[in-house]
């Protein structure tokens, strides 16, 4: 164990003097390898895919780091680490509106209206 303390703190002085993100990356891997890891498969858009990859590299890490950077943050914070919010379109109050609307289409009180399409930013 002193070894292992020592190669830190020789690798963490040549981070600081050399100001080398590489040997910052490469001592986290180390200290990894002693911790069982485990195969995590899921879905994502093939463009969005590759988009990330080149921001990760542009970045200095690979794709499997960036998602377990974030798993670390969700994991130590308890929360998502960035704001999320739902499309007003999809709340309760919204759909029952739409309902009641298809409803009194479909009984004949009201009829559809061209309009012209409304732009958001």
């Amino acid at each position: 164990m002193s070894s292992m303390n020592e190669y830190v703190k020789q690798n963490i002085n040549k981070c600081f003097t050399n100001n080398s993100l590489s040997i910052i990356i490469s001592l986290q891997e180390r200290s990894v390898m002693n911790m069982t890891q485990k195969m995590v498969n899921f879905r994502m858009d093939e463009d969005l895919k590759n988009q990330m990859e080149d921001v990760c590299r542009e970045m200095g890490i690979s794709l499997s780091t960036a998602f377990t950077m974030f798993a670390k943050k969700v994991t130590k914070e308890r929360r998502i680490p960035f704001e999320i919010t739902a499309d007003p379109f999809y709340s309760e109050d919204n759909i029952n509106e739409l309902k009641r609307r298809i409803a009194n289409l479909e009984a004949g009180k009201t009829s559809l209206k061209e309009h012209d399409l409304i732009e958001v930013d």
